[in-house]
């Protein structure tokens, strides 16, 4: 029997901003937690939606035609193919739910960019 997931909590074992870290899974879908601030890269993933969910804080999601902005429980999803950027001023705590095989960066060649495997670090499969 796994046991309940504490998204906050889970928040405060990551240490990296843009550094998500895999905290679930519901079918071919990862749930993911993350500390944003700042900007990362325009990309887009070709073939997978993103959700993104505010914890806390505040988070831009900068579209070609417009921005989207979220504050605490509200979410966004960015369709398949989309391209994006996530912007946040201050420090924003977010819930991002994407398929398993999405790319962090998607379709940008970025330093930061996180792999599979090291967001799943630490991910004991409950879900």
């Amino acid at each position: 029997m796994s046991t309940p997931i504490n998204l906050l909590k889970a928040l405060e074992t990551v240490d990296a901003h843009w550094s998500p870290r895999v905290v679930g899974r519901v079918n071919d879908q990862y749930i993911k937690v993350a500390k944003v601030k700042g900007q990362l890269v325009w990309h887009a993933h070709p073939d997978e939606d993103e959700m993104f969910l505010v914890l806390y804080g505040q988070l831009k999601i900068e579209l070609e035609d417009g921005v989207i902005t979220l504050g605490p429980g509200e979410c966004y999803t960015v369709p398949k193919g989309v391209r994006h950027n996530p912007v946040a001023d201050e420090e924003c705590g977010i819930v991002l739910i994407e398929t398993v095989t999405t790319l962090h960066t998607g379709d940008a060649n970025d330093d930061r960019a996180v792999s599979l495997d090291e967001q799943l670090s630490g991910f004991a499969g409950n879900g």
